[in-house]
């Protein structure tokens, strides 16, 4: 099987989440770019839009950043994976 940086055909697992918690949290695309943007993570709206849509990978420190601005904890973003590999 070629490793081709994907996991079921998406570039990350936090994408739906992260829509969300954002929705929850009733921040914008717009407005959640700019709050990274002042903790020094340049993440443009489209780049986050195409997180969300599983369509681009995430770096560690931007989910740490992501997690700051919506007052999260990681586990919220990545806890569903981690259950499902838990039960593998």
């Amino acid at each position: 099987m070629k490793n081709c940086g994907k996991y079921e055909d998406n570039l990350n697992v936090i994408g739906p989440i992260l829509r969300q918690k954002r929705k929850e949290k009733n921040i914008s695309l717009e407005a959640l770019s700019s709050k990274l943007l002042l903790l020094g993570v340049n993440i443009p709206v489209t780049s986050l839009h195409r997180i969300e849509n599983n369509q681009r990978t995430v770096r560690d420190y931007e989910i740490c950043a992501l997690t700051v601005v919506l007052n999260i904890d990681v586990s919220d973003l990545l806890g569903p994976m981690t259950d499902k590999f838990r039960a593998s």
